[in-house]
């Protein structure tokens, strides 16, 4: 193990979390609150991050370091990115604010939260900037605009890239990691104009963008994006909840003029296809209940986009509609969005690859001696890469079940019990019953809060270098 070059890349990932605390700093000091929680935080973790880069490290860095640093980079930011509101006394305890700090940063946007109007402007940017910047990833963010880490960067980027298979853009990692994030910083610069054209204040309209782009879900409103009654920024927030759900890589094609290619993705047929079924399938279960056609349509759309792509906005309480429409919704949790999105859940790609793969077998059993091959996008997939995605999906749900057995302990209901965990694991957000969209999760207890914190983190950073961070045999020097 190459210690010393994971502390290094560490130390230039805790340098970029000082300089993104600026910001929410500049606006606690523009809307006259107290910028000290920020300023101290500032000051250990630039600090820290500072000693970090300057160890001398050899320049080798293989898929083990990869994995593992990338799981305990992403520990370490929750745990220092907590302190600004932990100094701000507004929450009641250090969990509480590691719980809240990590449904930004894996962009899952569950809350323990009851109130967050009353909470000062710098810690709600702060809240919702975090969700921003892990949208894209926090290792992207470093490899896009900070000075080499040294090493292999392609296994940083791979170990922590959403699907069964990384691609770049270009051939050079650190140019993808920069168009990714322009594309990125395009999306929300549009959507903050037009959400200021619909109607909504700027303050509102930039934390909103924030946890739409990165399908985040926090609002600074307590009743979500209900509290401003605009349907034109309603309209606005779904379409880019469904923009944020496919593979960043899309926009890259349609930019360079590769329509065909976009148009031949398996994988986004596939997502755009359950996104419609499911919103037919609720819009005519939930109409009977409105009296209005064009405000169930609206709800309809709002909250698929919103489940699927794992945000966790509401405009309506979904957990108050008719069981069908609860369970569909239960299922988008699940699929999530593209591989190569923000959007969490097991991706649409490996959800197909599963489809295609049972349906091979299903063919073998009355043709024994047929050669099958799964395929996506038209090219063959790999053996390799079907174990993967079926090792995959066996660590998620035994995950799930343990997750689902220790917070079972508070004694909740089990439909708040398995959708709590499942909103965790799957970064969607709200869950039903008492986590519902109107709900939070502060009745948790402290044992509970933390277990769901790290189902937020295995959950972005899909299971694998959770696993590998926590294994013996990944620490042994040889």
């Amino acid at each position: 193990m190459n210690y010393k070059l994971m502390l290094r890349t560490l130390g230039r990932t805790l340098q970029l979390e000082a300089l993104c605390l600026l910001l929410p700093m500049m606006v606690s000091l523009i809307y006259r609150e107290d910028p000290r929680p920020f300023f101290y935080t500032i000051c250990i973790v630039g600090v820290l991050g500072s000693l970090l880069v300057r160890l001398k490290a050899r320049p080798d860095f293989y898929s083990r370091e990869g994995f593992a640093v990338v799981g305990l980079i992403w520990l370490v930011l929750s745990l220092f990115g907590a302190l600004p509101f932990w100094f701000s006394d507004c929450f009641s305890s250090y969990v509480d604010c590691f719980f809240e700090i990590v449904s930004g940063f894996t962009t899952t946007g569950a809350s323990i939260l009851t109130a967050v109007e009353p909470l000062p402007r710098g810690i709600l940017f702060w809240r919702s900037f975090s969700s921003w910047i892990g949208g894209m990833g926090v290792l992207i963010f470093t490899l896009a605009f900070l000075p080499k880490v040294g090493g292999r960067t392609q296994v940083l980027v791979q170990a922590e890239a959403t699907g069964p298979v990384s691609n770049k853009l270009v051939p050079k990692t650190a140019l993808s990691a920069r168009i990714l994030y322009l594309i990125y910083i395009a999306l929300t610069v549009l959507e903050i104009l037009a959400l200021c054209i619909a109607g909504m204040p700027l303050y509102d309209a930039s934390v909103t963008t924030f946890a739409t782009v990165c399908t985040g879900g926090f609002s600074v409103m307590n009743a979500s994006i209900a509290s401003y009654g605009l349907p034109a920024c309603e309209i606005i927030i779904t379409i880019f909840m469904l923009l944020c759900s496919l593979n960043f890589a899309v926009f890259f094609l349609l930019l360079t003029g590769r329509l065909r290619q976009v148009l031949g993705s398996d994988e986004l047929r596939f997502f755009l296809l359950s996104v419609a079924i499911a919103s037919g399938i609720i819009f005519l279960n939930i109409l009977p209940n409105y009296d209005s056609i064009s405000r169930a349509l609206l709800d309809t759309l709002f909250q698929v986009s919103s489940v699927v792509s794992t945000t966790g906005f509401s405009t309506a309480n979904f957990a108050l509609w008719p069981t069908l429409s609860q369970f569909i919704l239960v299922l988008l949790m699940f699929l999530g969005g593209c591989a190569g999105s923000t959007a969490g859940g097991l991706k649409c790609s490996r959800v197909l690859l599963m489809l295609r793969c049972g349906n091979r077998s299903m063919r073998r059993l009355s043709h024994p001696r047929a050669v099958k091959v799964v395929k996506l996008d038209g090219k063959a997939v790999d053996e390799d890469t079907l174990n993967t995605v079926f090792v995959f999906f066996t660590c998620f749900f035994l995950i799930l079940g343990g997750t689902c057995l220790i917070v079972s302990l508070d004694g909740f209901s089990l439909t708040t019990t398995c959708s709590a965990a499942l909103a965790c694991l799957s970064n969607t957000g709200p869950g039903l019953d008492v986590v519902g969209p109107m709900g939070n999760f502060s009745a948790f207890s402290a044992l509970s809060k933390v277990t769901l914190s790290l189902a937020m983190l295995i959950g972005r950073l899909e299971v694998f270098p959770s696993r590998i961070l926590l294994q013996p045999a990944t620490w042994r020097k040889n």
